[in-house]
């Protein structure tokens, strides 16, 4: 590879899992006992909003206590050592890429650190604890809420992160299911452009046979090592 390439990697649950952080298919965690739709949904939100500032509450708290493993230390590692871009796409709400030392990270689903007004769409910093009738700092409506994209709503960063892949020259996928779009057909974008694409994770994804080299294992064990490949 070209010491001046550009590289995208998108990731996904599977690489916080390592730090404690729960995918959708866990047993026993937070996700096992709820519905989807009734704690992410904009649906869910207006029915029980107590229910779904509980939810969130409880991830915030999870997600404050974590830290960041071997993996995402090897892709902040990437983004100071690589000459080219390097751009980070997460699928999670976490902030353990930038904890790691990560500089550019799209939050394509929002950020549990985020607390977002839909009467006004102001946005703020979430306490630790959200409560149902938050009043926005903009315009005082009661309306607070998690600033995480929900089923059924447009991601974030989409035009920056098309445009992202139409000029990669690597693209990666990394802990990612590959069930959930538009991410799941961020390869095939990837691919039009003429990169090289490679997935890493622990199983093959619904996605996998997509890709022109996978690797699959632990993400605090395959991540470094392919890490390490590209910067020497």
């Amino acid at each position: 590879m070209e010491k001046s390439a550009k590289i995208v990697i998108l990731t996904g649950a599977g690489i916080s899992a390592e730090s404690g952080l729960g995918t959708f298919r866990d047993e026993g965690g937070l996700w096992a006992r709820h519905r989807i739709e009734d704690v992410a949904t904009p649906e869910g939100f207006a029915r029980n909003p107590d229910l779904v500032h509980g939810f969130y509450n409880a991830r915030r708290t999870q997600a404050a206590a974590a830290a960041p493993n071997p993996a995402h230390q090897a892709l902040a590692r990437l983004q100071r050592e690589h000459k080219g871009e390097v751009v980070i796409v997460t699928q999670n709400v976490d902030a353990l890429h930038e904890s790691s030392g990560a500089a550019q990270v799209l939050h394509m689903h929002g950020t549990l650190a985020g607390a977002l007004c839909s009467a006004c769409g102001h946005r703020w910093a979430a306490p630790l604890q959200m409560q149902t009738g938050q009043p926005c700092p903009a315009c005082a409506a009661p309306a607070g809420r998690p600033d995480v994209v929900w089923f059924g709503e447009m991601p974030y960063f989409m035009e920056e992160i098309y445009a992202h892949l139409a000029g990669a020259d690597l693209f990666a996928a990394i802990g990612t299911s590959g069930e959930v779009y538009p991410a799941a057909a961020f390869v095939d974008e990837a691919h039009l452009a003429g990169a090289h694409t490679v997935e890493l994770n622990l199983e093959p994804s619904a996605t996998a046979s997509r890709f022109a080299e996978r690797r699959f294992g632990p993400a605090s064990e395959i991540v470094p090592d392919w890490v390490a490949e590209l910067l020497t």
